[in-house]
């Protein structure tokens, strides 16, 4: 964004008074990450008055700042604009600044793997197209108008992720951002403990579509049941199946593995050989939604292909880590019943000439049920398939009291990361291939930090 203040103040029908000529270049809620030349928004909470840091917002380069109209004391001498609201305003800004774009916006959300496919979707595009993407976790109410103000007028794709904890919220983002594209990758049990279950995990995923053009396509996993029922309810929508049934216009039908990645090939609408720079099947089915946008795109099954080649994602999925000691694949960025699965299945599977070790921390806000879906991880884990496990976290003592009638002494289970990191030292070689998964809040990846890595 390059815009006056005197434009930013006609979108909020506000005065830019004698500063309307400050160009402003975006916009930050937080002076530790704000750049020069954007506009500082300050939020007024219990326990702290971002209007305390204005000033200092200004000495670090900001061009102008929002003003509560009932905060006191307003400086005089810098470019202020007066507002009621301050999340409204920011998504006044980007609601009437999303109107001058021209670039093609695609949507992603799901239960699991919607930034995995932000990030293949986005990195397949950069080659060949002037693409932005949502940085971090900026996919809320508050992420999502940040990430549309920062984005240049000449941008030809944007993909943004949707997150969300209720009813409502997806829909507010995809009126706001008004994708060509939506992605559903998945149904699984994230916010259970909000929605009630996953026919309204579903409801909420769905809302995606609301703010898609007419002639715009819904892309969705075509092997989860609740979304095919959904889509079929809407006779007028435009969708489009990926996964790996029969059903779906591009069918993932084969994988292998190795430390360099995921090779991958398809059937139907585009047929071909693929490698990606990361491990697991499901990435590879996340990788189906990118190819297919890719093609709406224009892009050649070439171009795909070493987009999809030169693609790294964001950390902590899937990756491998080699170490002095063992090796690890670093999937800890979150965890739900369905990705823990597929991690799991993933591990079982692959054939690195190594022995195998889960080390999984607790699944977090899964409501009432959150002790049974730990326990019945249990039916994916047999002691034929791994030389041992590791859990840490209150809620795995429940998949803990599954595993010690086949595993013995094999299986170990703490509530304390120091201990963990201890049994593992004892126990893991340069022979070992370990698998760290758990919801963010548990931090799993600290498991490896007694090793260094290569």
């Amino acid at each position: 964004m390059k815009k006056t203040l005197r434009e930013l103040a006609t979108w909020l029908g506000a005065d830019a008074k004698e500063f309307g000529d400050v160009i402003v270049t975006g916009a930050s809620l937080n002076t530790r990450t704000l750049q020069p030349g954007e506009l500082f928004i300050p939020f007024r909470g219990e326990q702290v008055n971002g209007h305390k840091f204005v000033e200092q917002a200004f000495e670090q380069g900001a061009s102008a700042a929002l003003w509560l109209k009932d905060e006191p004391n307003p400086p005089t001498d810098r470019p202020l604009l007066f507002v009621e609201d301050p999340a409204k305003a920011l998504q006044t800004l980007a609601a009437a600044y999303r109107q001058e774009l021209k670039a093609t916006f695609v949507g992603v959300t799901g239960s699991n793997g919607k930034t995995s496919t932000k990030d293949l979707l986005a990195g397949l595009c950069e080659p060949y197209f002037k693409t932005i993407k949502t940085q971090g976790n900026f996919n809320n109410e508050l992420g999502l108008p940040l990430t549309l103000l920062a984005i240049d007028e000449d941008t030809e794709v944007a993909v943004l992720e949707m997150g969300m904890s209720s009813f409502g919220e997806i829909e507010f983002l995809s009126n706001l951002a008004k994708p060509a594209f939506t992605v559903i990758t998945n149904i699984g049990e994230a916010h259970l403990q909000d929605l009630g279950s996953r026919e309204g995990i579903t409801k909420a995923k769905m809302e995606i579509i609301s703010g898609m053009s007419p002639e715009g396509k819904l892309f969705f996993d075509g092997d989860e049941p609740l979304l095919l029922q959904a889509v079929a309810e809407k006779a007028d929508l435009h969708a489009i199946p990926y996964g790996k049934g029969e059903n779906c216009t591009l069918r993932l039908t084969s994988t292998a593995f190795s430390t360099e990645g995921t090779q991958f090939t398809t059937e139907g609408e585009v047929e071909g050989d693929f490698v990606l720079r990361v491990l697991g099947e499901h990435q590879a089915k996340n990788a189906l939604a990118a190819i297919l946008i890719g093609r709406e795109l224009g892009l050649t099954v070439d171009q795909i292909k070493q987009g999809l080649k030169d693609v790294i994602l964001t950390d902590m999925r899937m990756q491998v880590m080699e170490t002095d000691g063992p090796t690890f694949i670093n999937d800890a960025y979150n965890a739900a019943p369905t990705s823990m699965q597929a991690a799991i299945h993933f591990l079982r599977d692959a054939d690195f000439g190594k022995k195998k070790w889960l080390v999984l921390g607790d699944m977090l806000e899964l409501g009432e049920a959150e002790l049974a879906y730990h326990a019945q991880l249990a039916a994916s884990i047999n002691k034929q398939d791994f030389t041992g496990v590791a859990l840490i976290g209150p809620r795995m003592k429940a998949l803990y009291a599954e595993l010690q009638g086949s595993f013995g002494e094999a299986v170990y289970w703490t509530d304390e990361m120091e201990s963990l990191q201890q049994h593992l030292t004892k126990k893991l070689t340069s022979d070992d291939l370990v698998l760290l998964k758990g919801s963010r809040g548990m931090k799993v990846e600290r498991a490896m930090e007694t090793w260094n890595r290569k």
